[in-house]
């Protein structure tokens, strides 16, 4: 198993994905208990297997000499001795106890109460909506700021710096079956659970993309159900804040693409702020170009991929809730028109 999990660590270290470099309190927290438990449970492992070792070469000789079954008096009898006895049934539970206090400590420091944030910090609320096979962010508040917006699959936080901590503090819904949210280099995994509401948090102080992964098997696109999280400096983070809270651009240049789109049933599922799209099935497109991804991160977000999935989604992510409404060629190029101007 500790193989596997070094393997594992080895091969998505590329992709960002390792739980030995944390970039998060909590997620050294996780390393660092995942370290003291393989310590100890490998010095376990050692000194058994040693003494087991030992026995068999140093007594082997005088169980060979031994006559067989039957063939003479049998050895005597060896007891065991009391102190012995004792200690290795008090060890064990003693290890045990110790463990139990440490993992006590770590589920502590990972879960934070979000109503008692760090003195002097700036905390970010975000409520995160698991859907099939999406990611939905509610921005609620920062730093006392009341937001409002909503954003998919691509989760924004501020940097701490200049020892300002910026924790973001995250309410877990699910809005159909269980989900799990893992960023292994931010935090350690939380499921998403129907009908219950359950927190994380993290914060990082290194400027960087942290990708994740919905961690809960959740149906058939469970593995494509991919997140990032983009840890921005302060002012790259307030810049992101203002244009999210704009709504839609409105160019006059593709006014006849906005209309197609408005005339298609996508408005029952999607929401553009500012116009009379007002799903709340499907992602927000207020801003879908300030996406580095489509998909929950599949594609690259790019003018011939949007058309991709805007012509038929089944083909670029098999079974997804989307369907393909047979637009025609023209269709597509006006809302793609349309809908690559969302900044």
């Amino acid at each position: 198993m500790v193989g596997f999990i070094l393997l594992a660590d080895g091969v998505s270290g590329a992709q960002n994905l390792s739980i030995f470099d944390p970039a998060s309190p909590s997620a050294e927290s996780i390393r660092a208990l995942f370290i003291l438990v393989l310590a100890v449970t490998g010095a376990i492992f050692l000194l058994v297997e040693g003494v087991l070792i030992y026995s068999i070469i140093r007594f082997r000789p005088r169980a060979a000499a031994r006559p067989a079954a039957g063939e003479g008096t049998e050895p005597p009898q060896v007891y065991g001795s009391m102190p012995i006895e004792i200690a290795w049934t008090a060890a064990p539970g003693l290890i045990v106890f110790l463990l139990a206090l440490i993992l006590t400590r770590a589920e502590y420091e990972v879960r934070v109460n979000p109503d008692n944030p760090p003195p002097g910090a700036k905390p970010l609320y975000v409520t995160v909506i698991g859907h099939q096979w999406w990611w939905e962010y509610v921005y609620e508040k920062y730093d006392g700021r009341q937001l409002g917006f909503i954003t998919a699959n691509e989760l924004h936080i501020p940097v701490s710096e200049d020892g300002v901590p910026r924790p973001a503090y995250l309410t877990l819904l699910s809005a159909d079956v269980c989900h799990s949210l893992w960023v292994p280099r931010l935090a350690g995994k939380t499921d998403l659970i129907p009908g219950r509401t359950n927190q994380m948090w993290f914060q990082s102080s290194e400027v960087d993309l942290y990708l994740g992964q919905c961690a809960e098997y959740c149906g058939t696109q469970h593995a494509h159900m991919l997140l990032r999280v983009n840890v921005d400096s302060v002012a790259q983070f307030q810049a992101w804040l203002d244009n999210q809270a704009k709504p839609a651009v409105d160019d006059i240049a593709v006014r006849e693409g906005r209309d197609a789109f408005l005339s298609q049933s996508c408005i029952n599922c999607h929401r553009v702020r500012g116009t009379r799209a007002k799903g709340t099935y499907a992602p927000d497109l207020t801003h879908l170009m300030s996406r580095q991804t489509l998909a929950s991160g599949m594609v690259p977000n790019t003018r011939d991929e949007l058309r991709k999935w805007v012509a038929n989604p089944q083909q670029v992510k098999p079974g997804c809730l989307m369907p393909a409404f047979g637009l025609s060629e023209r269709q597509v190029d006006l809302i793609i028109s349309y809908l690559t101007t969302l900044n």
